[in-house]
């Protein structure tokens, strides 16, 4: 990847790995894993997700974050933990901070559930929530799949090395609301939108928000804006492929600043999907990614055990 692009994120179209040619496919590879390698960060054309569906999802998800504080809380369950149904505003906190995020957000995760997952929670007051959020996870879980066997190429493993491992994973779609800041001078010191962080997970799939504030810690330790156009997702490293691939793939630090003063009693929306694999995969660093030049810098342990490790560091399990 040009220098250049360390300013920016890369673009890419998916249709080159799908239908393209071994060489469109083996560049679409290279470029993909030299951005994840770099930045952590890359734009993605052709992913799957129609502009109409991601306009139906972001009005069910507007409809529902617009109801009532008491109504809302009847979809609110601490005893799992906020992974699904409804999180309630200040009770994520980012690791290391004290300030709680100023959101609220809700939780969809698999349609059919195994295991000890837990069922899928749906409010009744909003009618097409249901189903524009499941057709969207449905979307992006397939569309997740794809771009691990880019990864997997890219890490010389086999291609459908990770299949079996986020086969019925537990992937969550996350609705976002940063709600409007209606006393700015009134805030916590230090509370912000989201908070420096990485994702917990394998990879994060973003469509675009409903405004501006997203931004991304660079390698120069400069923060820089971005934001996915109308016809692409931004798709990032989480922490989970970090410490599988020992940090060659790196789970880049991002926050969601509060916005200027004029624009404070604003909500912005966002829609994340995390791409979880199974609780039982094994996270241990792939040997081809350790060496004398990078040692082995995480301990081994297995996703599920890593999440429950993040969750109790968010706040959102004691």
């Amino acid at each position: 990847m040009d220098t250049a692009l360390l300013n920016e994120i890369p673009s890419l179209d998916m249709s080159d790995f799908v239908k393209g040619n071994s060489v469109q496919k083996g560049k679409f590879v290279a470029d993909l894993g030299n951005a994840f390698n770099t930045i952590g960060f890359v734009a993605i054309k052709n992913h799957g997700l129609d502009e109409t569906l991601r306009a139906h999802l972001y009005r069910s998800v507007q409809e529902f974050f617009s109801l009532p504080e008491a109504v809302k809380k009847k979809y609110e369950f601490p005893e799992l933990f906020g992974q699904r149904g409804y999180v309630g505003k200040g009770k994520e906190t980012a690791k290391g901070f004290k300030a709680a995020d100023l959101k609220e957000f809700y939780h969809v995760g698999q349609p059919h559930p195994t295991g000890a997952m837990p069922e899928n929670i749906f409010p009744e007051e909003v009618s097409e929530f249901k189903t524009h959020t499941l057709e969207v996870y449905r979307i992006f879980e397939e569309t997740g799949k794809t771009l691990l066997k880019a990864i997997a190429i890219y890490l010389e493993l086999p291609e459908e090395y990770f299949e079996s491992r986020v086969a019925q994973g537990d992937s969550i779609l996350r609705a976002l609301h940063y709600f409007p800041i209606e006393n700015p001078d009134t805030l916590e010191e230090g509370a912000v939108r989201a908070a420096a962080h990485g994702d917990i997970n394998l990879i994060t799939l973003l469509m675009g928000a409903s405004a501006e504030g997203l931004e991304v810690l660079r390698r120069d330790g400069q923060w820089v804006s971005i934001t996915a156009l109308p016809d692409q997702i931004v798709v990032n490293v989480g922490d989970m492929l970090d410490r599988l691939t020992n940090h060659k793939l790196k789970s880049t630090i991002h926050r969601v600043v509060n916005p200027p003063r004029e624009k404070m009693k604003t909500s912005r929306y966002s829609i994340p999907f995390f791409m979880h694999p199974r609780a039982d995969m094994d996270l241990t660093s792939l040997e081809s990614c350790v060496s004398a030049e990078s040692p082995k810098r995480y301990v081994d342990m297995t996703a599920g055990q890593f999440l429950d490790e993040r969750l109790r560091e968010l706040g959102l399990k004691k």
